[in-house]
């Protein structure tokens, strides 16, 4: 995957009412880019407490989890999680949807947050300070891979990790079936093998459509334990595992219209 930049920590600040360069708060439609209209309609169910002041970047609105499902998937790995594992480890922090979710929980010890864009992290930083958790949550700015092996190498043995990384690659809106070899910019392969060099228990957050071959075949051969599915909804009845174990959890996602039901599913592969 190529030579990565070491990461810096970031140390908490005081954020400034106005956001810099690159962040926005829309207070109206007129001043939102046509692209990420729909997105800003629906800014109440991504963040609830978006009149507070949320920032985004315009492109962090395409990755961002919305709030009931960060909420949701908080939830669950909370309550499923080993009693020893106190340490929440946030790979792909973006925005902060599911890092302030994971802070809110009351769960983790600690939460660190990971995003290499510089202005993607100062609007989580900030929405952080909005959701009242600024102090539970430790932002890295760097790659996630280097932050992890050089900079949390020491939390492992009490850490799970959660990735929610790009969903990009030929085939990713308009295959029936999503092959995880060709996402961009990191396949499956490229997720799974550091995120085990550092720990047995992490999940990732991946597209609804995404081969659950591959991702069976992707778990530890030398546990022969089937691999277990489930599914997330936004509205209706959602199911959850009884047992976290030692192994990686797969979730698997779609890009949003909160208007309408989606799956999100989960595999716990062993």
């Amino acid at each position: 995957m190529g030579k990565r930049k070491r990461g810096k920590r970031q140390q908490p600040e005081e954020q400034s009412e106005e956001p810099p360069g690159g962040c926005h708060h829309y207070e109206n439609g007129g001043e939102v880019p046509w692209d990420i209209q729909k997105y800003y309609g629906q800014r109440y169910s991504i963040w609830s407490l978006y009149d507070n002041g949320v920032w985004m970047t315009d492109d962090a609105w395409f990755g961002v989890t919305p709030e009931p499902v960060a909420d949701k998937i908080s939830q669950h790995v909370s309550e499923a999680a080993p009693a020893s594992k106190s340490i929440l480890i946030d790979a792909f922090a973006g925005a902060g949807g599911n890092a302030i979710a994971f802070a809110k929980s009351g769960r983790w010890k600690q939460v660190y947050a990971i995003e290499k864009d510089p202005k993607v992290l100062a609007c989580a930083k900030h929405n952080a300070q909005i959701y009242g958790v600024e102090s539970l949550i430790s932002w890295f700015e760097g790659d996630c891979f280097e932050v992890i092996k050089k900079d949390l190498k020491e939390m492992a043995e009490g850490a799970i990790v959660f990735a929610s990384p790009p969903w990009g690659g030929p085939g990713y809106r308009t295959d029936e079936v999503f092959n995880l070899s060709l996402m961009q910019p990191y396949s499956l392969r490229d997720l799974v093998e550091p995120f085990r060099a550092f720990t047995s228990d992490f999940i990732l957050y991946l597209p609804r459509t995404s081969d659950v071959q591959q991702i069976a075949q992707s778990r530890n051969r030398k546990n022969e334990e089937k691999v277990t599915i489930m599914h997330y909804c936004m509205e209706g009845a959602s199911k959850v595992s009884d047992g976290f174990g030692s192994d990686p959890l797969f979730l698997l996602g779609s890009a949003y219209r909160l208007n309408r039901l989606y799956a999100h599913t989960l595999a716990i592969c062993k």
